[in-house]
């Protein structure tokens, strides 16, 4: 491959081409978080959450027959990321795998302080939301906010064997 050789003015254009260069795409980089930090920012979502009160596992047996069913206690973690402002919790709805609603986990609105976490604990032997159950949360606050981080962590921990995996939400449109 030739080398190009730059003396001079040539040289001077090339490095001010560069330059020229890394402004632009610092210019595009910070615009682009800029826009990723606003989309962050809301007064309140409709949130989808995935529940597992059981997974199935391991082989059928035969014709007929279904894999082994574990069931499984549920952490669900509705985190404010805000240092000043409280959020409001309006619901949380659960629903079984087929869309029916079991429970109502919150009756009047609760406010989740800055910083704060809320919690609701789905017990081990309510199998009955199935292996497609899901939470439904709405949230707001009086100004735009960073959005909560809501999570649910699924464990089935016996003697020395833990199974442990986390879901996390994920806004929807509400369709009401």
């Amino acid at each position: 491959m030739p080398e190009l050789i730059l003396t001079g003015n040539k040289m001077k254009i090339e490095f001010v081409r560069t330059a020229l260069r890394f402004v632009l795409m610092g210019i595009l980089s910070y615009h682009n978080c800029a826009i990723a930090q606003d989309e962050k920012l809301s007064s309140g979502q409709t949130l989808y959450l995935p529940i597992y009160s059981h997974i199935w596992h391991g082989d059928r047996s035969g014709v007929g027959q279904t894999p082994l069913k574990t069931p499984l206690s549920v952490l669900v973690s509705i985190r404010n990321t805000n240092h000043a402002t409280p959020l409001q919790l309006h619901s949380a709805r659960y629903s079984d795998s087929s869309g029916k609603l079991l429970k109502q986990f919150v009756i009047a609105p609760v406010t989740i302080g800055p910083l704060s976490t809320y919690e609701i604990f789905i017990e081990k032997h309510d199998v009955q939301g199935g292996s497609g159950a899901n939470l439904i949360l709405q949230w707001g606050a009086a100004v735009p906010v960073n959005v909560p981080i809501v999570e649910a962590i699924h464990a089935e921990i016996k003697g020395h064997s833990t199974l442990t995996f986390m879901t996390q939400a994920q806004s929807i449109n509400d369709e009401k």
